[in-house]
């Protein structure tokens, strides 16, 4: 790191580094990405699309909201509904003291590192605005680049599976989030186009 960098491009860049180490590879373009690596970067991509006033607190919480997920792998837990929630639960434990050791080593501040740390956590959704924030910005990258991937992988889901997936994921987001993923603002998958609307409005 060269002294020019600030703090916060620092701590950019320690993130970065940590998921440039995920083993899974992904194509997209013609070119191959760590797949935590392309996550974050889509992450802040969308930040800067729905929210582009975000303090640096919030940018780095969305770059580091999957740090070194792979490390924490879902089939080391029970295949069943209360080993997932265990999964996810230590998931976000385990990704926000990985995030806050990583600003503290690019010397962010306490606030800074507080306030990553819950986001990253998942503390307080619908009251922390730092933490509904991350949480809207992971379902509008969720539904522009993988969903469609998600179905893929579970044909064996009927319509209302899918009605219920999509339902949930629409209910954690606030109402600016929804209105900006229904204004042709996220590019949605035009096969699931009806199943969407049909789990968002009823029609």
């Amino acid at each position: 790191m060269t002294q020019q960098q600030s703090t916060f491009e620092k701590a950019v860049a320690l993130i970065d580094a940590a998921n440039s180490e995920d083993p899974n590879q992904v194509s997209v373009d013609g070119k191959d990405w760590p797949k935590e690596l392309l996550y974050s970067r889509r992450m802040s991509d969308m930040l800067q699309r729905f929210a582009p006033d975000a303090d640096d607190a919030v940018k780095l919480a969305i770059r580091a909201q999957h740090v070194q997920r792979w490390k924490s792998p879902r089939d080391a837990y029970p295949m069943d509904r209360i080993g997932y929630l265990q999964w996810r639960k230590d998931l976000y434990k385990i990704q926000a003291q990985t995030a806050a050791e990583l600003l503290v080593k690019a010397g962010c501040d306490d606030d800074v590192i507080g306030r990553v740390r819950e986001a990253v956590a998942k503390k307080g959704i619908k009251e922390n605005p730092d933490t509904q924030l991350l949480e809207d910005v992971t379902d509008l990258v969720f539904m522009e680049h993988y969903l469609l991937e998600f179905a893929g992988k579970h044909p064996e889901y009927d319509e209302e599976k899918w009605l219920d997936i999509i339902r949930k994921t629409w209910k954690k987001m606030s109402d600016r989030a929804q209105q900006f993923a229904l204004s042709g603002s996220i590019q949605l998958p035009e096969s699931l186009l009806p199943l969407i609307r049909k789990a968002v409005t009823g029609d």
